[in-house]
């Protein structure tokens, strides 16, 4: 994820957007975490996926390999992949994902919206990210970024800016199951990106 993240990202400009990118000091590089971000289109491989950090890996659909060059990258660089129509793999998914986590020390990136959103702001979350990170034990790091519905226009050079902020690692509260969490944490992305939304607008009006 790190490296087609650094990858893609240097492709952002054909967007016309300018990339604002916000990491927390708080984030231990030695550690590992638990990463949600939100979703919004297919142009988050080139903007969101700026903020991954080195030892991080993604769990998507299982059909993305069958994606041409985009597809065979993914599986090449360890991502791991869940069939979401057969819940007993799912199950084993989690198993896997949780013991490669440990083995490695990787961090592991979800989008627990589950689809893209396409202006619909936060969808609720699916558990699996939070299910994982109650049985590891880690803490979430929360990736937010600034809307961009019907920001990007290719007839124009500038499409605006665009705030992408790693935030401080949320240790897990206690007496909360994966649901809980999982509200919890909406909650807080849902406020910082209304809030991500607002300096976006400033900087493109300033």
């Amino acid at each position: 994820m790190y490296l087609a993240g650094q990858f893609y990202s240097t492709m952002v400009r054909i967007l016309g957007l300018k990339i604002e990118l916000r990491v927390s000091n708080k984030i231990d590089s030695k550690q590992n975490y638990v990463f949600v971000a939100n979703h919004q289109n297919s142009y988050d491989i080139l903007t969101i996926s700026k903020a991954a950090l080195p030892g991080v890996v993604t769990v998507g659909k299982k059909s993305i390999k069958w994606i041409p060059i985009f597809g065979l990258i993914y599986w090449l660089s360890a991502n791991i992949m869940i069939d979401r129509k057969n819940t007993g793999s799912a199950r084993n998914t989690l198993d896997a994902t949780l013991d490669k986590m440990n083995a490695k020390k990787l961090s592991i990136w979800f989008f627990p919206e589950g689809t893209r959103s396409y202006g619909r702001g936060l969808l609720p979350f699916k558990t699996g990210a939070f299910r994982l990170a109650l049985a590891a034990n880690k803490a979430i790091v929360p990736v937010c970024a600034s809307e961009m519905h019907n920001k990007i226009k290719f007839n124009r050079w500038n499409n605006g800016t665009v705030i992408i902020e790693a935030m401080e690692p949320i240790d897990l509260p206690e007496e909360m199951n994966a649901k809980q969490l999982a509200q919890h944490v909406h909650s807080i992305m849902s406020a910082k990106i209304a809030q991500l939304n607002i300096e976006a607008e400033k900087l493109d009006n300033a």
